[in-house]
């Protein structure tokens, strides 16, 4: 079964862009955690002076090559507890049977293996070069396909199992494309919320990997009192010696993505040179998921617990100093905008934010997937959302596509005046 169809009967509640209270969330997602095999949620603020919420999740059983430990943020505990749960349900789902130590119960997508031009004649496939292949894939090689349904053409497709499961190890003869990741893994109270998540996911990395790959950050937000609750998260940085930059990044939807990059200006330590990053169509809540997940990023870093955050010991080597200036991009000024010059976008409904997404992305691409990985006895919908094309530079270095280098075309002088001071003088 590939067909998703669309509740456009969901509202969401009022003066929010939930379907659900947080309240309600916690009761329909705690009774499920014991079966993905989380045996601990637990507060990790105190580890940093900050003190915006976040939340650890630990999973022991996590299958080899994932990782057992997750993280989440928020403005409240509640939201950050949430965010925390949330990402289990996408890293146990997102485990193929057999590897997974929690799950027996497979997808409904269809799978199997077969050569891009064998199967290209009995189905639909995405060409897998359309996922930045670091090497061309010879037409005769063995290819896992798992079943997917594309939005924009509403129509079956097949895609490399390589871009479904996280960890993915390739099945008998087939090709190992990429190293697998997490991009466009999402979840949600319904799978509305997790496809919209999911493509707000994958347009974020997208216009990340643009804006580090060209060293252009865009422009940078300034917060004022009016930012009501943003403005206070802005504030717990600064009144603890923590420098923090907001970027409105460049790109070629109308959806607001948002980078906050971070300085600890009083410990000057290069492993505290992180960032957060948030898409949304309502500019407010891409800037509160930028800045939360900065503060996520630091405590990660202090925690020192999560498997894939092997990167202090690699950046205190190089040191504070030339570390800033590697990535000096993010901390030099630019033009400035407020948030009440962003545009809102966003809509009374999931399936009406999920149209004014589809239609951002019908300017750029023809094609948008998702795949179910759903499990009937799991309460919590997850899915993976694909968008050929799209970058992920931010996540797989050998991953490169043309939208990077179109954005180094875009790019000028007066838009990136470290550009001028360090550039080749004439």
């Amino acid at each position: 079964m590939s067909h998703i169809p669309i509740d456009r009967s969901l509202q969401y509640m009022d003066g929010t862009q939930r379907v659900f209270d947080e309240e309600t969330t916690l009761g329909n997602t705690k009774p499920h955690l014991e079966d993905i095999g989380v045996t601990r949620i637990a507060s990790i603020t105190d580890l940093d002076r900050i003190g915006i919420p976040v939340f650890s999740a630990i999973r022991p059983s996590a299958a080899e090559g994932a990782i057992s430990i997750y993280s989440g943020k928020g403005a409240s505990e509640t939201q950050a507890r949430i965010s925390a749960m949330m990402e289990s349900f996408e890293r146990c789902l997102a485990e193929r049977v057999g590897v997974n130590a929690d799950i027996v119960e497979d997808v409904l997508a269809e799978e199997f293996i077969e050569s891009v031009e064998n199967a290209a004649k009995e189905c639909e496939l995405l060409d897998p070069h359309s996922l930045l292949l670091a090497e061309p894939l010879p037409p005769e090689s063995l290819v896992e396909w798992t079943q997917g349904w594309d939005l924009l053409r509403e129509k079956e497709i097949y895609v490399p199992s390589n871009a479904v499961y996280h960890p993915y190890d390739s099945p008998g003869m087939s090709a190992r494309l990429f190293r697998s990741n997490t991009n466009g893994l999402a979840s949600g109270n319904v799978i509305e919320e997790a496809i919209l998540h999911g493509l707000l996911e994958v347009i974020e990395r997208d216009a990340l990997s643009i804006a580090e790959f060209n060293r252009n950050p865009g422009r940078e937000i300034v917060l004022t009192e009016e930012d009501g609750i943003n403005y206070e998260l802005m504030k717990k940085f600064e009144s603890n010696g923590v420098q923090l930059k907001l970027w409105l990044l460049s790109h070629d939807t109308g959806i607001t993505s948002v980078v906050a990059a971070t300085d600890d200006l009083d410990l000057k330590d290069p492993a505290l040179l992180v960032m957060g990053a948030g898409s949304h169509l309502k500019p407010e809540i891409a800037i509160r998921r930028a800045i939360t997940e900065a503060a996520q990023s630091r405590v990660v870093q202090i925690h020192g617990a999560r498997e894939d955050t092997d990167r202090e010991s690699f950046v205190r080597q190089i040191g504070y100093e030339r570390m800033k200036r590697m990535n000096n991009f993010w901390y030099e000024g630019a033009d400035s905008v407020t948030t009440g010059e962003l545009n809102d976008i966003s809509r009374s409904t999931p399936a009406e934010n999920i149209d004014v997404v589809l239609d951002e992305l019908r300017k750029i691409t023809d094609s948008v997937i998702v795949v179910d990985l759903s499990r009937k006895n799991v309460g919590v919908p997850v899915v993976r959302v694909i968008i050929p094309g799209f970058e992920q530079y931010t996540l797989d270095r050998e991953r490169v596509g043309h939208r990077v280098r179109q954005g180094r075309k875009r790019s000028t002088s007066t838009e990136k005046p470290w550009k001028r001071r360090f550039g080749k003088q004439k």
